[in-house]
């Protein structure tokens, strides 16, 4: 039980560098006129064409057309609504929303390995308009950036051949595998989540996010603020070494290439598999494993992900025809619209009903994605099952899962407008 409360302290601390990241590229793009007429200039053709499928029938990507999912304008619109969602998760409890976007994208019709493809590409897309290079150039640390790129290079490459092949050796069995995944990842990250919100409620508590690092790491920290197996790893002379952290530490921390490759390589395979993104565990590896300050990280884990996320969405699934650009602009579209009433209303909200809503839509994910497992397993005839049956439970959990999502989000959307003027008056 410790070890695992451990394992969900590290990924909700991921969780939440990632919220912030998406955050801060939000509000580059929303604050840069700029780069939101562009994100129209791509989005308005989108619109447009789907409206006309409406009057003339499907044009593009039609039943019998060789791809990998049939899509229809009502897709679309469900991706801007997947992406407003995972925004407001984001916006509001200051952790990752990205967890629901896969499985959100699969329950609207998508593939699994195109969900996986399609949400890298929104969340490199993401990286390149949001990102401020400028301002952060100056914070990151190029040998720990060059040994950790090769690292997650070899690992997207390795995660993106093996989704690829399963889908090349049957479609069902890749959405049986992403599935299962988020089946684990879910199940873990919301029971963990439920218990810490119940936990609070209990003890009348609210919470706000806080940067763990800032106080020396936590429980495991050692005196100098450097964890103590971070202090171990250090301490392995092993070729090559790298020297970073000099502006922070008198004369600079050093580490073995050998081991900052493998977090590249962990993270890589992560990303390339479930379309999560770099960051997510970059942060924490960085910080609680490798011992590299806060200030080099931040700066140094921006630029890996720009790297990660884009050449696995581009090398491992793009050139496949594994990406569906369309989608990844309405999820784009969705998510800075999300982020941004969900960032707001965290000024109005107690923190714990947050955390609550938090928990109950990565369950929700989890449910989600465990309903579907019998009518894959059916499909593959791993078990026998009725049709019917198996039709009525991954339908039930389709249900639930945008049903919950949809409360969330007007229970967001009523607490920003009824506390409108409120808001007004802060910013």
């Amino acid at each position: 039980m410790g070890k695992g409360r451990s394992i969900y302290t590290m990924m909700k601390m991921a969780a939440e560098h990632q919220a912030r990241w998406e955050i801060e590229m939000s509000n580059n793009i929303v604050r840069n006129r700029k780069k939101l007429l562009l994100l129209l200039i791509l989005c308005l053709p989108i619109l447009g064409f789907y409206g006309l499928t409406w009057a003339a029938g499907d044009i593009l990507g039609g039943k019998t057309a060789f791809a990998p999912a049939f899509y229809t304008p009502t897709v679309f619109f469900a991706t801007i609504f997947i992406g407003m969602a995972a925004g407001l998760v984001t916006g509001c409890i200051g952790a990752g929303g990205g967890f629901i976007i896969t499985p959100a994208l699969m329950s609207a019709g998508v593939k699994g390995i195109l969900a996986v493809g399609t949400d890298l590409f929104h969340i490199f897309a993401k990286a390149i308009m949001g990102t401020a290079v400028h301002k952060k150039m100056g914070n990151v640390s190029v040998p720990l950036a060059i040994a950790f790129l090769a690292g997650s290079i070899l690992g997207a490459t390795g995660g993106g051949f093996l989704n690829r092949m399963i889908y090349d050796y049957n479609p069902v069995l890749s959405d049986l595998f992403i599935s299962l995944v988020y089946v684990f990842l879910l199940g873990f990250l919301g029971f963990y989540a439920m218990a810490d919100f119940l936990k609070l409620r209990k003890a009348g508590a609210d919470t706000k996010i806080q940067d763990p690092h800032a106080h020396g790491g936590g429980k495991t920290a050692a005196p100098s603020g450097t964890t103590g197996i971070a202090q171990k790893l250090q301490a392995v002379n092993l070729p090559p070494m790298i020297t970073f952290d000099e502006d922070v530490v008198p004369g600079g921390n050093r580490i073995s290439g050998v081991f900052v490759a493998i977090c590249g390589f962990i993270v890589g395979v992560v990303a390339a598999i479930m379309g999560v993104g770099g960051g997510f565990l970059a942060f924490p590896m960085f910080v609680y494993l490798l011992g590299v300050s806060s200030f080099t990280t931040v700066g140094t884990d921006i630029l890996q992900i720009i790297f990660t996320a884009g050449y696995a969405s581009i090398t491992q699934y793009a050139i496949y025809g594994f990406i569906f650009y369309t989608l990844a602009m309405g999820m784009l579209l969705g998510s800075l619209m999300g982020i941004q009433v969900g960032a707001l209303t965290t000024k109005v909200v107690k923190g714990i009903y947050i955390r609550g809503f938090y928990a109950i839509t990565i369950l929700a994910g989890f449910v989600n994605r465990f309903f579907a497992l019998p009518k894959k397993l059916n499909d593959m005839k791993i078990i026998s099952v009725s049709p019917a049956l198996v039709s009525v439970i991954d339908t039930i959990g389709l249900i639930v899962f945008f049903a919950i999502a949809a409360t969330f989000a007007f229970w967001v959307y009523y607490m920003f407008f009824t506390n409108i003027k409120k808001l007004r008056g802060e910013v």
